[in-house]
């Protein structure tokens, strides 16, 4: 099968330019897209995790990420800590939409052979604010966590190691008044301080409706 290579350009006088992005950046990128760009007209959920976390914030990660599939919510998120590429993983065996967040242009970025056929099915978009960045660095990769966090209806916090760059995120996403959650466990203390609301990923199915 031959990778879609199709690309849109997305301006911000585009009727599709997330309103979330107008929002949350001064200066106002132009987003590429490879897939149907109209997913991002349906409301949807950031995921963000910390490259390390706990043991029992890894199994309830697993678990949500089965729970956010199966509810058939759609997911935003850069899928590039192992959580979040597990994460990735579970949701593209689903059919709900998602979008993915690359920390780096995507102009000659190669496509791995799992993203196309949902690609072409369109449920999954990939979607860049980046013109000129060929590789990820720790730059691209804060600017496309905030990116995804701004795109999204609300942002789901699995896990933000203390002092760290995803917590310094939510706390930013706490200003915008943009819903923010967390896994109910006792090392996300530090974002239930935050404001965030705690949820069981058992409870994912009756909670998204309450925010749409």
């Amino acid at each position: 099968m031959t990778a879609p290579r199709q690309q849109v350009r997305i301006t911000p006088d585009s009727p599709l330019y997330p309103a979330g992005v107008r929002s949350a950046f001064t200066t106002l990128p132009t987003l590429i897209a490879i897939g149907d760009p109209a997913i991002l007209l349906r409301p949807s959920l950031a995921f963000l995790c910390s490259v390390r976390c706990p043991g029992s914030i890894i199994l309830a990660a697993y678990d949500l990420a089965i729970a956010l599939r199966d509810a058939g919510i759609p997911v935003i998120g850069g899928f590039h800590s192992p959580m979040e590429r597990e994460c990735l993983r579970l949701l593209l065996r689903g059919s709900q939409p998602v979008i993915l967040c690359p920390a780096r242009d995507i102009a000659r970025m190669r496509l791995p052979a799992a993203w196309r056929a949902p690609i072409e099915q369109g449920r999954l978009l990939i979607l860049s604010p980046f013109d000129n960045a060929p590789r990820l660095t720790a730059a691209t990769a804060l600017t496309r966590n905030r990116f995804a966090a701004a795109l999204a209806t609300a942002v789901f916090a699995a896990y933000a190691s203390p002092g760290g760059k995803i917590e310094a995120l939510t706390s930013e996403i706490v200003t915008w008044g943009k819903p923010l959650f967390t896994l109910e466990d006792d090392h996300n203390a530090s974002l239930l301080a935050l404001g965030a609301r705690p949820v069981r990923p058992a409870g994912v199915a009756t909670l998204w409706p309450l925010v749409v």
